[in-house]
């Protein structure tokens, strides 16, 4: 297969995957060429993301690494199969690829939680909420450009819609919802629909309001999407240069205890809408 010039993040974590295994098992490079029949050099491509791998050939290198979890291998090599385009896809070149590898892990997530201490999740915004977002960003961004993203952000929340919407939890703190993004109205609007989004079955929308306190995190903005198998679990963190996508056994249990700690101290569901009803009377 050629290699690829631009690895998905969804492609390099197989390579990493494949690579702890390899290592935890002590088989060399040279020995895992050896088994799939490949260059020595192909096996650093393939646990960079650089080189795809077949499934076959993940559950023949699996089995000489004595990984018996067959739960997790066939995770793994459900990775490697070749994929149809995902509609993210099409805002490939339009838009930065760390939106991209966003939309392509939500869309493979079993179920997600995320916790917003300055934003609204971007899954539950409104388009006029977002547009402001967009337009607060430094450099300024063409108009041209903030409809890609606009576009992108609108499709991103299909996931929690459709006939197999992902079941999603997510805590937001009172910063984030008095955050006056695109002005009162724009606000009050925002805060009606984050209400009607947690009518739905597979959505949970929990406050965390001033007086709870100090929490773990304070600040960051976290997905956690769980995969098939927890060890395929991802943490996504934003920064100002873009996303960071975590996945170490230590950040996965870390942000976990993070995430667990919030959802202890917020507000139940019910109390929630009650308060965010109160804060959008108040506009």
């Amino acid at each position: 297969m050629a290699a690829r010039t631009s690895p998905t993040e969804r492609q390099k974590r197989l390579g990493v995957e494949l690579r702890k295994m390899r290592m935890s098992a002590g088989v060399s490079a040279e020995s895992a060429a050896g088994l799939l029949g490949v260059d020595r050099s192909k096996i650093s491509n393939i646990e960079s993301g650089v080189r795809a791998i077949s499934p076959e050939r993940v559950r023949i290198l699996a089995e000489a690494c004595g990984c018996t979890d067959a739960v997790h291998v066939e995770a793994l090599a459900d990775m490697a199969q070749p994929r149809i385009r995902g509609w993210w896809e099409r805002y490939r070149g339009s838009v930065p690829p760390g939106l991209l590898d966003i939309a392509e892990l939500e869309g493979s997530a079993l179920r997600m939680r995320a916790a917003y201490s300055v934003h609204i999740p971007g899954l539950l915004q409104t388009s006029d909420h977002a547009l402001a977002v967009f337009r607060s960003v430094i450099p300024q961004l063409a108009e041209r450009e903030i409809a890609l993203r606009l576009a992108h952000r609108v499709e991103r929340q299909e996931v929690l819609r459709g006939d197999f919407p992902t079941p999603y939890f997510g805590i937001v703190h009172e910063a984030a919802l008095r955050m006056q993004f695109g002005g009162r109205m724009v606000v009050r609007s925002q805060l009606d629909h984050l209400l009607e989004e947690s009518e739905r079955e597979n959505v949970t929308l929990v406050a965390l309001p001033f007086e709870a306190g100090a929490f773990p995190g304070a600040g960051q903005t976290v997905l956690h999407a769980e995969g098939p198998v927890s060890q395929l679990d991802t943490v996504q963190i934003d920064n100002s240069h873009g996303p960071d996508f975590l996945y170490s056994e230590d950040q996965l249990e870390k942000y976990r205890a993070h995430l667990d700690r919030m959802a202890d101290i917020a507000l139940s569901p019910t109390a929630s809408r009650d308060f965010i009803h109160g804060i959008a009377k108040q506009l």
